[in-house]
């Protein structure tokens, strides 16, 4: 699922120089909630999905719950959910995050891009070139803005011939 297989980016290396140069800030509070994935790369962990979504919510403990969800193969199709967690990487980078959802292995989860002003889009990598994702708060982005994101990834080292597009619930 979207975040699932962060846990496994740190093992791998990256075989281009990606720019990973994240947003220099980051208010949380307006970030947690509901995200529709517009694109990723293809990974074994959501093969198939569609209708893909993550949702963030702070715990009492300060951890962020993540729940990532799909559909197998169709809209229609069978209903799938992973729940993991995240915390901040550092104290120097609210956009630096590390996520698991298994047990002690944490990934990186870097916010590269995000809509400053309203929250409305961002743009997230890995320690890997292998995974990449755009989300949004609505199931459709705008084509320019969609653009403007894969010209940024493009920009930043990543193979944008790679990117899948998340079909997705219009209701």
């Amino acid at each position: 699922m979207l975040l699932a297989i962060l846990g496994l980016t740190s093992c791998g290396q990256t075989k281009q120089k990606l720019n990973l140069e994240t947003v220099k800030a980051l208010d949380l509070n307006r970030y947690l909630g509901s995200w529709y994935e517009i694109a990723r790369f293809d990974h074994s962990f959501e093969r198939g999905l569609v209708g893909t979504k993550a949702n963030y919510s702070l715990q009492q403990n300060g951890m962020i719950k993540v729940v990532n969800s799909g559909y197998k193969n169709t809209l229609d199709g069978e209903y799938k959910e992973a729940i993991g967690k995240a915390k901040f990487a550092s104290d120097n980078n609210p956009a630096h995050l590390r996520v698991s959802f298994f047990w002690i292995f944490y990934g990186d989860y870097y916010v590269l891009e995000l809509d400053e002003q309203n929250y409305s889009y961002a743009m997230i990598g890995s320690s890997s070139d292998k995974y990449f994702w755009i989300l949004s708060r609505t199931p459709q982005l705008p084509k320019a803005t969609l653009d403007k994101l894969i010209n940024k990834a493009k920009e930043r080292g990543y193979d944008t011939t790679k990117i899948i597009f998340v079909p997705q619930k219009t209701n």
